[in-house]
């Protein structure tokens, strides 16, 4: 979505804009190819949910790192190739899964929601114009939220900017801001996390990466000792490890539930492709909650009083 030709460069022009109004520019550029993609999506799904998660990745991984390509990028900004390779070195990050992503994102560049917002509203819009059938029912998903200020504070920036979209269209169209619920302690706080959240999608990948508190992408280099010892029975990034990760959900759908009893509870992960996950995420979601997970949908029935 951001890699290709046109885009990517844009993409970096935003990351070296020194201010917001450089950044704002560069996304303007980023604008209309978000929403194409997006009125794409909705026209395929033909009224089906989707959940559009804001970006996420560092944005260490958009920048070149061969020497013509910084070469190249520096004469089409207008700075030196020095200048390009110290703003480079600048979004080094020692541990990038656990820095400056997700919503952190938008919080020190809220200009990016506003965009991100501006495409998925003007793609709803102008689908369900031209497919009244649909009723899309935008879902615009926070990623990598810890704490319930920094969502309300990049969820106020989704709704003044959808609400202004709207009024100036004169359109009337309903949407819903939630959020991952990939980091500890969004689990152990999610009753005020749920106040900014209508729904909540486990991204149990980053879950379990924080919770055993090692790297997915480094873990294997051990992994295979811990099952000759007997430590691990299974690959807890392929199989859901019920006994920690699974408190975790668990105790966020109760507080989530107490808080807001209509929340939407999703897995967004591998996770959501192992059915043994599937069972348990079930019965965590309890009585009469319809649980998205993988591609699956999971309608738990309410259970009896006895």
């Amino acid at each position: 979505m951001f890699f290709e030709g046109d885009r990517i460069k844009a993409i970096r022009e935003m990351i070296v804009s020194d201010t917001a109004e450089e950044r704002k520019a560069a996304l303007n550029k980023i604008l209309p190819y978000q929403q194409g993609d997006f009125e794409e999506i909705y026209r395929v799904l033909e009224g089906r949910p989707m959940v559009i998660r804001f970006l996420d990745p560092p944005l260490h991984e958009f920048v070149p790192q061969k020497e013509e390509d910084i070469e190249e990028l520096a004469k089409e900004m207008k700075i030196t190739a020095q200048n390009l390779k110290e703003i480079i070195e600048g979004l080094h990050e020692f541990n990038p899964m656990m820095g400056h992503r997700g919503c952190r994102l938008d919080v020190t560049y809220p200009e990016i929601a506003e965009m991100q917002t501006t495409a998925i509203i003007n793609a709803a819009i102008t689908v369900n114009k031209e497919h009244p059938e649909y009723k899309i029912v935008p879902e615009i998903m926070i990623p990598l939220v810890g704490e319930e200020k920094e969502l309300e504070f990049v969820r106020d920036i989704v709704v003044k900017t959808a609400d202004k979209l709207l009024k100036d269209q004169s359109v009337e169209m309903k949407y819903e801001v939630g959020t991952m619920m990939e980091i500890p302690r969004a689990c152990v706080i999610a009753d005020k996390i749920a106040k900014q959240a209508e729904f909540f999608s486990f991204g149990t990948n980053d879950l379990t990466q924080m919770a055993f508190g090692f790297s997915r992408d480094d873990a294997g280099k051990f992994l295979e000792s811990y099952y000759e010892n007997k430590i691990f029975e299974f690959d807890p990034f392929a199989k859901l490890d019920q006994e920690g990760v699974g408190k975790l959900v668990e105790m966020a759908v109760k507080l989530g539930k107490k808080e807001r009893k209509d929340i939407h509870l999703g897995i967004c992960g591998e996770h959501g492709g192992d059915p043994s996950c599937l069972l348990y995420t079930s019965d965590a979601a309890d009585e009469e909650d319809s649980v998205d997970l993988g591609g699956r949908r999971i309608i738990k029935k309410k259970k009896k009083k006895q």
